[in-house]
């Protein structure tokens, strides 16, 4: 059968959408392989996957700290000086040893890798691009001519440093595959890369199991609600989570709250309440006990099957958050933090199935409001539960291995 070589960056929300891919392929009879962080990937993908170090700490000893209060062209000039080509930089011979060496019959890379597209161009392997997100199909940058010239520099220079000097395909999008993990009915129709993409929705597949939830702690007698900010954003969200916290609590006469909380800012420090624990206070000054009757804080949770028991979710317009959340036809309240995270929140409220607030003035008194909108208005609901069914009917981890195996078929064919 053949072989099959995922690029990643090492971004948990890039590598979960193709751990389910990767394990489909493998049932299938191909074999797989990962070049990436290998701590990162195998906490994801299992103790066996097959990983080529690309880089090995770059994660941990290389990554730059984001000011947190950088917008616009500003944030996208970080995103790709600091982040996007010094990654590909320091990915590029890693990526190039594992091509060597497992020899794949194609690569997939995803958008934040482009040394996978590159190096597999210049070393004449197929490949195929990862869209975790739909940010990159708005081409937002089509209004901003000078920054869209500047953006286009820093790609030719990263292609001449580890590509095909004489390639021309952009390293975002593939012109044989660009696999999709969204819908239309979601995204809306894409301004760049439309023929190539195929719509596979949300590729949902098992995770490693977070600490013992409680699940006899939900009363079924009551809505519930999840506030999430994702694995990347705790170091932004305190002062977010315990306003939440206090909007939720002055509703517990008719809804319950789960709230990840990985830094404790509602629990005393400790990040975790169990059944018929209490909390401290909200984190706002106002010192009220935190019953676990109406809000449990945990540090993690295990989302997938905690959103089958939600009624509304909130949280930073994530794109994994909001496609599972959706999934489950689980109208959600969005409040974009930053990168791709205001286009999929626009997308959510385009779609009917969500509200927005403003991360930066999100009090009590605007996230309870949203809350009871997406709870009560029965629009976003049924909004929310026709998304659903385009991104269940979109195949997910199979019909992104179908899409790859054709890619494959074609190869062989040419």
């Amino acid at each position: 059968m053949s072989r099959c070589l995922f690029v990643v960056p090492p971004l948990v929300g890039h590598i979960n959408p193709l751990v389910g891919v990767a394990a489909e392929l493998e049932s299938r009879g191909h074999r797989v392989a990962w070049a990436g962080v290998p701590e990162i990937v195998r906490r994801l993908a299992g103790p066996d996957a097959y990983v080529f170090a690309s880089p090995a700490a770059w994660a941990d000893a290389d990554r730059p700290v984001r000011p947190p209060d950088i917008r616009g062209p500003e944030a996208l000039r970080f995103l790709w000086e600091r982040f996007l080509v010094p990654l590909a930089d320091a990915m590029a011979d890693g990526v190039r040893d594992a091509v060597l060496a497992f020899r794949p019959d194609v690569v997939v890379a995803d958008q934040q890798a482009p040394a996978g597209a590159l190096v597999a161009e210049r070393l004449g392997v197929p490949w195929a691009t990862s869209a975790t997100t739909p940010a990159e199909f708005t081409d937002a940058l089509a209004a901003m001519p000078k920054v869209a010239a500047w953006n286009d520099a820093l790609l030719r220079e990263l292609r001449l440093r580890v590509g095909d000097p004489e390639g021309t395909a952009d390293p975002r999008f593939s012109p044989h595959l660009v696999l999709a993990f969204t819908v239309p009915e979601l995204a809306g129709r894409p301004a760049r890369g439309g023929d190539r993409i195929r719509w596979v929705g949300p590729s949902l597949a098992a995770r490693p199991a977070a600490a013992d939830f409680p699940w006899e702690w939900l009363d079924p007698g009551r809505a519930t609600v999840l506030v999430t900010l994702g694995t990347a954003n705790a170091d932004a969200g305190g002062r977010f989570l315990s306003a939440c916290a206090q909007a939720l609590r002055a509703r517990a006469d008719r809804l319950q709250a789960v709230v990840v909380d990985p830094e404790g800012v509602l629990g005393g420090g400790s990040g975790a309440a169990g059944a018929g624990s209490t909390f401290p206070g909200t984190g706002t000054g106002t010192g009220a006990d935190m019953s676990a009757g109406d809000l449990l804080a945990v540090p993690a949770v295990p989302q997938l099957p905690l959103l089958s028991h939600m009624d509304a979710v909130v949280c930073h317009a994530g794109h994994n958050t909001v496609v599972e959340a959706l999934w489950h036809g689980v109208p959600l309240v969005v409040a974009p933090i930053r990168d791709d995270q205001p286009v999929v929140a626009a997308q959510v409220c385009d779609a009917g199935a969500g509200v927005r607030v403003r991360f930066g003035r999100a009090t009590a008194d605007r996230i309870g409001p949203a809350v009871d909108a997406v709870l009560y208005d029965p629009g976003h609901r049924a909004a929310a539960r026709a998304v659903g069914s385009a991104l269940r009917a979109a195949g997910g981890a199979a019909a992104a291995a179908d899409h790859l195996e054709h890619l494959l078929e074609d190869k062989e064919q040419g």
